[in-house]
């Protein structure tokens, strides 16, 4: 995995309190290094139950967290010259991580989410932590973390505590250039100092769902965006395939009122207008009663992932608005133990959202196949091939899309489903929210890419239609791959390049741009 950060311009600041943040704001810290800006409310929230927690330390009963040791160790009364010790022992025991480092945007992700829980005010953490927090992350110092570490229950303990333990100038980050370097050196660099403990203070930088939740927010920009493409791509298929437009008709679609089919078939409806090559075959010569599922129920299949990302996001919302931590100080100032740290929630929509990417995919493939086979493709050449036997056309185009399909269906067996206990039985049920996670970004990679290779194919297609126009939207498309050295028919190449091409054209927004400068807004 490349560890290069190439600059990029600041985005405005994101302004974090005791409410709830947006994904918007998730993703705009995390890949365009937006600011961070506390807002006095919560500053003054922060100092609040930064009191409560003081009042407790000097209890002589035990409180957890504050004065006693954690999980199964939960027992033990922690004397007062030992808690700066005993939060320390906490996050360098807990940064055991293990295998590749995670990707940048989401421990910046992360780090947001983090210090929004702590700027609710219900973690007791001081003020000169939560400031320390944010000063580093809006310096571009990004603490490495590792894939493995996380079981998704009492939050996210193996990642967060890497990033405290950076906070403690400790362990391995990277800078805002992308360089490794010990955490020491990079605060000091950046003029911060690095912060020593004081009580409940290590529980409040670990206990928290917030990984899984930043891979959500990403993972929700990412597929919205996507799910556009692949009305798009779905069009350009109907249209080159020369099927029906007419199934997408809106009255059709009225009468099964799923609001993700009606916005997808509205889509379609408007990539393909003024089609002549749909005209052409809208004749009594035209034999086809209905074209295959893969063409004909493109919205019912894509409204659908469109409905489920809704209700992830729906989720989402509820956990951007969460204050997770254990134990809590409460609005009345009371201190208590808690489940909420426990990640199911978000565990069970990760798994569901690559569920449908997958299922996404698998019609992509199948749309793609239909162009190459000589029989199904309504007189196009063999693998859309300029020599058929000589030349191979798209026809390994199409396994590289199958071999990633075959793997978001392994992806999309769900990670929610198994728990394995931990902390000697306290912590015996565990969402494998974190797993979800990871898998759900490998997974929404996979979609791009099998849209990125449907694009380029269906590009092609058209234009060996000639000298019959396609609709002015999915001739952008083909004109904006053609300006970039892709999708053009001829003897073959080496066609990895231009998958590469049509890939970055999805994924940097290009396809849906050139799509919407002619049809306008798409849903």
């Amino acid at each position: 995995m490349s560890t290069t950060v190439t600059p990029r311009p600041r985005a405005a600041s994101v302004l974090v309190g005791t409410g709830p943040l947006r994904v918007e704001d998730v993703v705009a810290v995390a890949r365009h290094d937006a600011p961070v800006a506390l807002d006095p409310a919560a500053l003054a929230e922060v100092r609040r139950s930064r009191g409560v927690i003081r009042a407790l330390a000097d209890d002589t009963r035990p409180h957890y967290g504050v004065s006693t040791g954690f999980g199964a160790l939960a027992t033990r009364h922690i004397p007062v010259d030992l808690r700066h010790a005993l939060q320390r022992s906490l996050i360098r025991s807990h940064a055991a991580g293990s295998g590749p480092e995670v990707e940048r945007e989401v421990v910046r992700a992360l780090m947001l989410l983090r210090i929004s829980t702590l700027a609710t005010g219900r973690t007791g953490i001081r003020e000169e932590t939560l400031q320390a927090y944010v000063g580093m992350l809006d310096a571009g110092i990004t603490p490495v973390v590792h894939e493995y570490g996380s079981l998704g229950c009492s939050g996210d303990l193996a990642p967060l505590s890497h990033c405290a333990l950076a906070l403690m100038g400790e362990g391995e980050v990277r800078d805002a250039a992308g360089t490794a370097m010990p955490a020491a050196d990079a605060l000091a660099a950046s003029g911060l100092a690095p912060v020593r403990l004081e009580e409940k203070e290590g529980l409040a930088l670990v206990n928290g769902t917030d990984g899984m939740l930043g891979m959500l927010c990403l993972a929700l920009h990412d597929l919205r965006e996507l799910l556009v493409v692949a009305d798009i791509s779905a069009a350009m298929s109907v249209e080159g395939l020369l099927g029906s437009d007419d199934v997408f008709a809106a009255d059709l679609h009225s009468l099964r009122p799923q609001p993700g089919q009606a916005a997808s078939a509205a889509n379609i409806r408007a990539v393909l207008a003024d089609s002549l090559i749909r005209e052409s075959h809208r004749t009594e010569a035209c034999t086809r009663v209905q074209d295959a599922y893969s063409l004909r129920c493109a919205p019912q299949v894509a409204g659908g992932a469109r409905d489920t990302v809704e209700h992830a996001a729906r989720v989402a919302g509820f956990e951007l608005a969460s204050a997770v931590d254990n134990p809590v100080v409460t609005p009345d100032g009371r201190v208590e133990s808690n489940g909420n740290f426990h990640g199911a929630p978000v565990a069970y929509v990760l798994d569901f959202l690559a569920i449908v990417a997958a299922d996404l995919a698998s019609m992509s493939e199948r749309r793609t196949d239909r162009f190459l086979d000589v029989s199904r493709s309504n007189g196009l050449p063999p693998f859309l091939a300029d020599d058929p036997g000589v030349d191979s056309g798209h026809m390994i185009a199409q396994y590289t899309q199958a071999a990633i399909v075959s793997e978001m269906k392994r992806l999309a067996v769900p990670a929610s489903v198994d728990s394995i206990p931990s902390s000697a039985m306290q912590e015996d049920h565990v969402s494998m929210g974190w797993s979800g996670a990871r898998k759900l970004r490998r997974a929404v990679d996979g979609l791009s890419r099998v849209l990125a290779v449907e694009v380029l194919t269906a590009a092609r297609g058209l234009q060996l239609r000639a000298p019959l126009e396609p609709a002015p939207a999915t001739g952008a498309v083909v004109a904006a791959l053609r300006d970039a050295g892709a999708g053009t028919p001829g003897p073959d190449r080496v066609l990895a390049p231009e998958i590469d091409v049509a890939h970055r054209l999805v994924t940097d927004g290009t396809v849906r741009r050139v799509v919407e400068a002619a049809t306008g807004p798409l849903a």
